[in-house]
């Protein structure tokens, strides 16, 4: 199937990638590092940071793990064939430690807590288990294995964002990058391990995200990803995150109103009221407006959003920016209000649909695309047809569509029994693809006969003599190689003719 996920948030290509950088000149202590992430962009992206404070301590990388001194896996537990993977790997690396014993192996992330015992002491796949929220211990929990012994540090922290950190842009393009706003979750819904494995949600610090992505900017990027487990819950506050506001006054005055605040435009407001709105904190809509008034030429998008929290604000912001991408990821996960509360996702259908109306309402030319999950616990046929009906009210563009699997450790696991047939899951999402196949087939039509802004990401998957971007709708674009422009920059392209997925063109006389 030409189908369906071009999201960034889970790209299957990149599972089980092993990551590469460029040696530090007079900074390698002579060992290696091997390491390789699977699951979501947050995991991606806290690769960035271990590779990033390893790397402070010496280590080069390589991609042949025979090779390695320290062997890392970057682990997921949202996924039944993720963990299956992960498990297969570990095996592997446990064949190459024979030829090589010095050989440090150890698991990173999401597995890391629940799985520690069986991976540490009953299978002795590993010698080192580190959490989410303890990578800066890593340098020290190495040590210890070089010194013979076992080494965990799976503790949750409310305070942890590592915000300090600038991550190493691991196999990367050079253009897009993706930056962690927050980490861990509050949601406890019911079939998700995240809560569990990344702990209670905290936000960091707003002036260090802008920094980091005018870092970016400056360095030829030209889009980041704002990344949270719920974007829209992102909110930090002086006072709440452990920081005394007296003390925060000069710096938040400083950049708040000097980089940030200030447009070249009439604000309408004075630097003791912009410091009072400071004091009561950033959201998610302050966050977004901060970060698109680094550069127009910067684009943003971000991930994910939840239905419960996102606001008129955070869309009346998108409208307002150019730069912020027409995109929204809204996973709706069921269609029918009675399974949402056996989920626990703290909404109903009526409460999505209000959603999607206000996005329709203010940004009518926005691009939605979300998850789907078919066979919950107990649904029932006609609970079924709510989702397919949701589907064909809203018409998303893209959507992640699985069998529900049920997580160990998981409220569902512990209260509900999973008692839909195989069969019937099977049957249900085939009905859920194929709808989604033509929604998504409908809304690509649409855009033929239009130009769209696309920002070059590289050279197309089938052709190095096509290119290929995204539009601002976060659809895969390709279009012939040309003269005078090149990754990294901005190209109108009319679109000629679309697939199921791609949409395929020619750059037109007027890009910019």
């Amino acid at each position: 199937m030409d189908l369906l996920i071009p999201d960034k948030t889970h790209d299957e290509s990149r599972q089980g990638e092993a990551l590469l950088l460029e040696p530090v000149a007079g900074k390698n202590n002579g060992r290696k590092l091997y390491i390789e992430s699977y699951g979501c962009a947050m995991n991606f992206s806290d690769s960035e940071i271990v590779a990033s404070i390893l790397q402070d301590k010496g280590f080069e990388t390589t991609t042949d793990f025979n090779n390695a001194d320290v062997v890392l896996i970057n682990t997921c537990s949202i996924r039944e064939n993720a963990e299956q993977r992960v498990r297969n790997r570990l095996k592997e690396f446990t064949v190459a430690k024979v030829k090589n014993p010095g050989m440090v192996v150890g698991v990173l992330g999401c597995m890391a807590e629940r799985l520690k015992s069986k991976f540490l002491e009953e299978e002795k796949l590993v010698d080192v288990v580190v959490g989410p929220d303890a990578y800066r211990d890593l340098p020290g929990l190495i040590e210890r294995v070089d010194d013979g012994q076992k080494a965990v540090n799976v503790l949750l922290s409310r305070e942890e964002t590592y915000a300090d950190i600038s991550p190493v842009r691991l196999n990367s393009n050079g253009i897009n990058a993706f930056v962690s706003i927050m980490r861990g979750c509050d949601n406890m819904c019911s079939f998700c391990v995240v809560p569990f494995t990344r702990g209670r949600e905290r936000s960091r610090e707003p002036l260090s995200i802008v920094a980091e992505c005018t870092d970016l900017f400056n360095r030829g990027y030209r889009e980041v990803t704002l990344l949270g487990q719920n974007v829209d819950s992102y909110k930090w506050n002086p006072e709440k995150q452990g920081a005394k506001v007296e003390e925060q006054k000069p710096i938040m005055g400083m950049d708040l109103l000097e980089k940030v605040l200030s447009s070249g435009e009439d604000l309408g407001e004075t630097q003791d009221q912009a410091l009072e709105e400071v004091k009561e904190g950033v959201t998610f809509a302050n966050l977004l407006e901060m970060v698109a008034q680094i550069s127009p030429e910067l684009r943003i998008r971000f991930s994910t959003s939840h239905p419960k929290d996102i606001t008129d604000d955070v869309l009346y912001t998108m409208k307002a920016y150019d730069n912020i991408c027409k995109y929204i990821h809204l996973p709706v996960q069921s269609g029918n209000t009675r399974v949402l509360k056996l989920m626990n996702r703290t909404y109903s259908r009526d409460w999505y649909i209000d959603r999607i109306n206000a996005i329709r309402r203010i940004i009518p030319e926005c691009a939605i695309s979300t998850d789907v999950i078919t066979g919950f616990c107990s649904e029932t046929e006609e609970e079924h047809q709510d989702t397919l009906s949701m589907m064909d009210y809203v018409q998303y563009y893209f959507a992640y569509m699985f069998m529900y699997s049920e997580r160990p450790g998981t409220l569902a696991a512990k209260r509900y029994a999973d008692d839909i047939p195989e069969a019937v899951k099977h049957q249900r999402l085939k009905e859920v693809v194929n709808k989604q196949q033509e929604h998504s087939h409908t809304r690509l039509k649409q855009l033929v006969g239009t130009t769209q802004k696309v920002l070059i990401e590289g050279f197309s998957k089938k052709s190095d003599k096509d290119y290929s971007g995204r539009s601002d709708q976060n659809t895969v674009v390709v279009f012939p190689v040309g003269e005078g422009y090149k990754p990294g920059q901005y190209v109108n392209v009319y679109i000629e003719r679309c697939t199921t997925a791609t949409m395929i063109g020619t750059v037109s006389p007027h890009t910019p």
